[in-house]
């Protein structure tokens, strides 16, 4: 099997369509000109990179992300150099594949302790013995 920063690169490199626009917020004359905002648009369900498994699982991670056309779209803009900004949003999508690799962990269900039983049991008791009391039965 690949390794996961193969995997990666592979998709950053065949897979990806990037977008560049005007970043948004203060800098002035530079911010008005340059196209350094990255946008990274990338069709997860196609990916021939990535096994089916880690597919349908980054599919449902990212579910709220997802165009309806099918891409995830993954932004940048935090530097004012539109590699730094390409690095960053190739990251970011690197991030969210590392997160669908790993499986979630199966649930043990557990049971309470025998004091933890005892302890609820008896604040029942107490409690119970209260009301009695306030109503005046013996």
């Amino acid at each position: 099997m690949e390794s996961l920063d193969s995997v990666v690169q592979a998709i950053l490199q065949s897979e990806v369509n990037w977008q560049f626009a005007r970043s948004s917020g203060p800098g002035g004359q530079h911010v008005n000109k340059t196209s350094t905002k990255v946008i990274l648009r990338w069709k997860p369900a196609d990916s021939k990179h990535l096994p089916e498994e880690v597919k349908i699982r980054l599919l449902l991670q990212v579910a709220t992300r997802i165009t309806e056309e099918g891409e995830l779209v993954v932004s940048a803009q935090e530097s004012r150099s539109q590699l730094a900004n390409k690095e960053l949003a190739g990251e970011k999508l690197a991030d969210i594949i590392r997160k669908a690799y790993t499986r979630p962990r199966k649930r043990k269900p557990t049971k309470p302790g025998k004091s933890a039983i005892e302890k609820r049991l008896s604040g029942k008791k107490k409690q119970s013995e209260k009301k009695r009391w306030r109503r005046g039965e013996d």
